[in-house]
């Protein structure tokens, strides 16, 4: 990055620190994300997928007008994910982060008339969805819904790691409604403004104002459902809104990172509930829709790329869309930059950083979401240094499948989950492994008390959630987790 670049950063950092106080701005920004001026675009990379997400979620507003105060224009902005960066993170940052997420819904109560509000325009449309073997069925059951809410797939449960087009179907069922029964009443939302809503009805005592915004809908659509989990209270009401708008017939879509059925500390009637309609997986984009979001993205940005280079990035990024596409726009940035045609050289040069991180940052950071979810955590408790039960045999899984699944290190993988020490890992490892050699039970603390289950079983649960994007000899089924469990303790030994 030169000079006049990186006093842009600075001076985008430094706004952007007056805006979100010092407090924010350091949890979540100082020594956690490196920003890179990259012409119209802003490129933002995070240590890891929940970070990312996170920052992408609640401060994008606040970073594009802060580098439009620095730039004079409007900047796109681009996430991507730099596990080197887990090793500037200070020691207690990954604890202050966990805090900040378990803190964000207990805010002052404002009313509830004041934020429950039209649906506003929504980026995702069905029409511009690229459509290949991992997403085929999603996005029938999505257009079936669109087409004619209420009359097939009821509720629409669709599950998927992250950065696999979950959000732009549900995105594109809203837009569809919208322009094909402008009649509907629709509400979009994910389960974290959800939470919110219910928290400051309660507190603001309009929890009739609630019911009616929520319960009338002709379509509800609640991505990141599994947020809602850990919430019993939350949970009822959710419970009691999905009865009023199903008896009447109406549309309820969802959205989450695992299957139903993993989800830790969700009631039996929700999960009985979103069983009863349509579950449909979305997987990794295969190669023929990699390709055709990276040729639809060139198109965006007016460039000439040939096809060479368009399979060299689909084939070194194969899980995550939006770590596609921002490999794709550090190579068009690097090679405006030099004025120079977007060649195969020019694009191993721009991205050999980020392929030589992508495919074990991806797969682990897939792994740390979905054993979060299936114990009721947030990926940030996994990287905290609070060693409570649950936490404690959720790490260690974590760890373990990590260790078993990609070819990353015990020092890369403990830097990766909250710059923990080489050793801690090891011992993870070998603690899980020497467990699933036993075919012991392990236990954990939920809302409803202390639950039990071997600990096979949660392994291979768990497995079958990311086991579609491995190869097929690292995805075992149940029955196989306790035998092949010896081997991988042998591996640990060495």
């Amino acid at each position: 990055m030169d000079t006049c670049a990186q006093t842009e950063v600075a001076t985008i950092e430094r706004h952007l620190a007056e805006t979100l106080g010092p407090k924010t701005f350091g949890v979540w920004f100082k020594n956690t994300t490196r920003f890179e001026v990259l012409g119209e675009f802003l490129r933002i990379s995070a240590p890891n997928n929940y970070v990312g997400e996170w920052i992408e979620r609640h401060y994008s507003e606040s970073i594009v007008d802060a580098a439009r105060m620095v730039t004079g224009r409007t900047v796109s902005l681009s996430f991507v994910i730099d596990s080197e960066l887990a090793r500037t993170l200070g020691p207690r940052q990954p604890d202050e982060q966990s805090r900040s997420i378990a803190a964000h819904g207990d805010r002052p109560a404002k009313p509830l008339t004041s934020r429950l509000h039209d649906p506003p325009a929504l980026k995702g449309r069905l029409e511009d969805f690229l459509v290949g073997s991992s997403n085929r069925l999603a996005y029938a059951a999505a257009f079936a819904v669109a087409e004619n809410p209420g009359a097939q797939y009821n509720p629409l449960f669709v599950h998927g790691g992250c950065g696999v087009g979950k959000t732009h179907l549900l995105q594109g069922i809203c837009n569809g409604i919208r322009v094909r029964h402008p009649q509907l009443r629709w509400r979009y939302v994910c389960g974290e403004e959800f939470t919110n809503d219910f928290v400051c009805a309660v507190r603001a005592r309009e929890m009739d104002v609630f019911n009616q915004q929520y319960r009338n809908l002709d379509v509800l659509v609640i991505d990141d459902v599994h947020f809602l989990a850990n919430k019993r209270g939350t949970q009822d009401s959710f419970l009691h809104t999905l009865k009023a708008i199903e008896t009447t017939g109406k549309q309820i879509v969802l959205a989450s990172d695992a299957h139903p059925k993993l989800i830790g500390h969700f009631s039996e009637a929700l999960v009985s509930r979103f069983l009863s309609g349509m579950v449909v997986r979305v997987d990794s984009p295969d190669t023929e829709v990699r390709t055709n979001v990276l040729r639809r993205r060139a198109e965006r940005l007016k460039v000439d790329i040939r096809d060479g280079v368009i399979r060299y990035i689909a084939e070194n990024f194969q899980t995550n869309i939006r770590e596609l596409e921002g490999a794709l726009l550090k190579v068009v940035a690097l090679a405006q930059v030099h004025q120079q045609p977007v060649t195969l050289p020019l694009a191993e040069r721009a991205i050999r950083d980020l392929v030589r991180h992508t495919a074990p940052v991806v797969l682990l950071s897939d792994i740390e979401n979905i054993v979060s979810i299936y114990f009721g955590l947030s990926p940030s408790d996994l990287h905290t240094t609070r060693k409570s039960r649950t936490i404690a045999l959720a790490r260690g899984i974590s760890m373990y499948l990590a260790r078993r699944h990609t070819e990353m290190s015990f020092p890369e993988i403990g830097r990766f989950m909250g710059n923990k020490n080489h050793s801690t890992v090891i011992l993870a490892c070998r603690r899980i492994s020497g467990l699933l050699q036993r075919n012991a039970t392990s236990s954990w603390m939920t809302p409803m008390g202390l639950k039990e289950q071997n600990l096979a079983t949660i392994v291979a649960e768990i497995q079958e959630q990311f086991a579609p994007a491995c190869d097929s000899k690292d995805a075992p089924t149940r029955n196989e987790v306790s035998t092949r469990s010896k081997t991988v303790h042998a591996k640990l030994a060495s």
